[in-house]
């Protein structure tokens, strides 16, 4: 799985809290420590997940970079480890 898709991933989930309405935009640029512009940006596309900013999306929802890989890619590459 690439950084990419790992990113796409993580955006993917920000953007169906701010959705489903437990976050507004604002609510979750605070809970981040960002700007509410800087959010908007980044949950539009306009602006990149940093790296730090990757880092401090896991931390602050106790992730971990494997919740973001789908399970059939995890049992795939489990069973391909295994033999």
């Amino acid at each position: 799985m690439s950084f990419k898709r790992l990113k796409a991933n993580l955006l993917t989930h920000v953007q169906q809290l701010v959705r489903n309405g437990d976050f507004t935009e604002y609510g979750l640029a605070r809970f981040l420590g960002v700007s509410q512009p800087h959010m908007h940006n980044v949950l539009n596309g306009i602006r990149p997940v940093t790296p730090e900013l990757f880092d401090v999306i896991l931390e602050r929802f106790g992730m971990d970079v494997l919740d973001l890989c789908p399970r059939a890619h995890l049992e795939r590459h489990l069973r391909g480890s295994a033999q």
